[in-house]
């Protein structure tokens, strides 16, 4: 015996409800409400531990929060001089602020750090954020470096059976010297995780200084013929193709 379709609107908590209308991520989120930034139903509230549905009103700083849209991504160039933040305690100029004032809220699936350039998605999605950081989805990133230093072949090779460095563990890692340019070696670059400052402490750990480092691809989205600071969205069908459907896609 089937059991009868319930019309009562489902649940979620409010720090993914804010992730997923892109305004940050679930932890921003809660420091946001630990903060005193948010409020449901004119309640500001103390905890995120709290179940909203779409008949909830949630404002954060004086602002609405709109229901779940359709999901949708970009591809950023990311110039080198700007962090991946909404906002820099020191004061330097940020992604966000940067992004033409017409694109809605959006966040960054993972990160480059200041000195990095080239390919940074966007998206006004926490879930699908989150589906492309993660190390599951197998997804390939790719890179241009150039590096102050002479490599190895051993070395680079070594690489490949992931590293340890001041007790972080690194996966595999593809480096392949592309050419000697005097005192620089340009290599291409691809790894699964991308964690902080990844590609820079593996290869100081073969004595080679990053002093360039392009992102060129994420998965199978490429930075292609962007100019720095240009956006342009993925269309839908080709994100769909990509990446399928995921939780709030309308």
């Amino acid at each position: 015996m089937k059991k009868p379709v319930s019309d009562e609107p489902k649940g979620e908590r409010i720090a993914k409800r804010m992730a997923d209308a892109g305004l940050c991520s679930r932890r921003e989120a809660e420091r946001w409400i630990a903060a005193g930034r948010v409020s449901v139903d004119g309640v500001v509230l103390t905890s995120p531990a709290l179940t909203v549905t779409d008949t909830n009103q949630v404002v954060v700083d004086g602002q609405l929060v709109g229901g779940r849209g359709k999901t949708r991504l970009w591809r950023y160039h990311k110039p080198t001089g700007l962090v991946t933040t909404h906002s820099d305690p020191q004061g330097r100029s940020t992604v966000f602020s940067s992004l033409p004032p017409d694109l809605p809220r959006v966040i960054s699936i993972g990160r480059l750090d200041l000195n990095s350039e080239g390919l940074l998605l966007l998206t006004n999605s926490g879930e699908l954020a989150r589906k492309l950081e993660s190390p599951a989805t197998g997804w390939k990133r790719l890179y241009r470096v150039r590096a102050h230093g002479r490599p190895l072949p051993e070395a680079l090779a070594s690489l490949a059976k992931g590293i340890t460095v001041d007790g972080m563990r690194y996966g595999p890692i593809e480096a392949t010297l592309e050419r000697q340019q005097g005192a620089n070696a340009w290599l291409s670059v691809a790894l699964h995780e991308g964690r902080n400052r990844e590609v820079r402490k593996a290869l100081e750990s073969i004595n080679l200084t990053v002093n360039r480092l392009i992102r060129i691809a994420y998965g199978p989205f490429q930075l292609d013929t962007l100019e720095p600071g240009e956006v342009r969205e993925v269309p839908n069908k080709i994100l769909r193709d990509q990446v399928g459907v995921v939780e709030n896609d309308r």
